[in-house]
């Protein structure tokens, strides 16, 4: 048994960026809405320390509203490869804007346009529109940087459990569950 879940996620982690073949940061999203209506979706994580898990988004997206009105999720890294999967509940909260900032300037350029032009989530009538609306953000910021728009920042999600699955043969799978115990952790198993 472990005492630290961030070090054997860290662990995995390594173990998935080798093995992978793509996107081994990728993480089922799921969140909720103020009535209760889940929804879930794959987005990245762009940071993880034992403060939590980070993932970057419009605020205004449907993500983003979901949280501000029910401030909890859950996560679901899936490594099909090493027929591993870790699981995260927690509450969420957002990122510093001077980590968000620091995280945006590591995108790229078109990336960082895109996030002015989008309005995530919202009803497009055509992909013309959203192109127009590229090229407009693209003209205003040709030559200068492109800083992070007002309401784009980072949702973190802070653990109470995280759970690691392996495969077994079988269906003899063995799950570790560690439960938040006041600034610690307490590790236990779960039957398959």
């Amino acid at each position: 048994m472990a005492d630290d879940p961030h070090a054997l996620f860290e662990a995995w982690l390594a173990e998935a960026r080798a093995a992978e073949p793509n996107d081994p940061t990728a993480m089922a999203l799921a969140t909720a809405d103020g009535a209760g209506r889940p929804s879930v979706r794959m987005v990245l994580m762009k940071g993880h320390d034992p403060r939590g898990f980070v993932f970057y988004t419009n605020l205004d997206s449907r993500k983003g509203a979901e949280l501000a009105a029910n401030p909890s999720a859950g996560l679901l890294f899936h490594w099909k490869s090493l027929r591993r999967q870790v699981r995260v509940e927690g509450a969420v909260e957002t990122v510093a804007d001077s980590e968000a900032d620091a995280y945006f300037a590591t995108r790229s350029r078109d990336s960082q346009l895109g996030a002015w032009a989008s309005d995530q989530s919202r009803p497009l009538d055509s992909r013309e529109t959203f192109e127009a609306r590229y090229e407009a953000v693209r003209a205003r910021f040709e030559g200068g940087e492109v800083p992070r728009p007002p309401r784009w920042s980072g949702w973190r999600v802070v653990p109470e459990t995280i759970e690691f699955w392996s495969d077994r043969p079988h269906r003899l799978h063995e799950r570790r569950l560690f439960t938040r115990d006041g600034k610690g952790w307490r590790e236990g198993l779960l039957y398959p």
